[in-house]
């Protein structure tokens, strides 16, 4: 992965949690936007080209068009509920035996393209508790960083290298900032701020702890 400036790149996203509803149970939103110095063509095929998927992300299966089923390679899957190119597109997001909600916008912006992610999901009160809206967030900030090194290189992101990006000392600091950014947007939505801050610091340890080793 190229060298990054993690305080400048985790900056490059905007953060914002706010409180919803779906069929009577409560939801929590994390919407996280960021701009992009390519034009919206680029960012669409970036986003929905199974071909292309892999370079920043993961690999992708299965019929990318609406109504059609996906599965990301080891993550989620889902339906895809709607897709208007370029503008936007909608999926369920089902992962863990959870079904949670994706949006993703994009619009033209100063030469660029601008692009919203909005993350809907149930609220786990005890996940909450534990690690605000951070435990997704922070994932997606990940991938947004992936997708912006891949739209300014036009070459794929290497997979070994950003599945251990957060143990290095930039993947740490940028993680930090990132938790921290998701914790003052759920202090703003109306979550105590200390217990915010304390749950943006277990994300923080979740990210960035070595897995441990297999015993002998």
């Amino acid at each position: 992965m190229t060298t990054i400036d993690p305080v400048s790149t985790a900056g490059l996203v905007t953060r914002e949690v706010r409180t919803g509803s779906r069929d009577g149970a409560p939801t929590r939103i994390a919407v996280a936007r960021r701009t992009y110095r390519a034009d919206r063509a680029q960012v669409w095929g970036a986003l929905t080209d199974a071909e292309r998927l892999p370079r920043w992300f993961l690999p992708v299966s299965g019929d990318l068009r609406a109504g059609g089923r996906y599965q990301l390679e080891g993550n989620a899957g889902g339906v895809v509920e709607r897709c208007d190119e370029p503008e936007s597109f909608a999926v369920t997001w089902e992962f863990g035996g959870m079904v949670s909600w994706l949006q993703v916008h994009l619009s033209p912006s100063d030469g660029g393209t601008a692009l919203e992610l909005v993350h809907e999901a149930p609220v786990d009160p005890d996940f909450w508790a534990q690690f605000g809206p951070g435990a997704v967030g922070v994932g997606w900030d990940l991938a947004l960083m992936g997708l912006g090194l891949h739209l300014d290189s036009g070459t794929p992101v290497d997979p070994e290298v950003a599945a251990a990006f957060t143990l290095t000392p930039e993947g740490v600091e940028f993680v930090r900032r990132a938790a921290a950014g998701w914790g003052e947007a759920a202090a703003a939505d109306g979550d105590d701020p200390a217990a915010a801050r304390e749950a943006a610091d277990r994300t923080v340890a979740f990210y960035t702890t070595p897995p441990a080793e297999d015993a002998p």
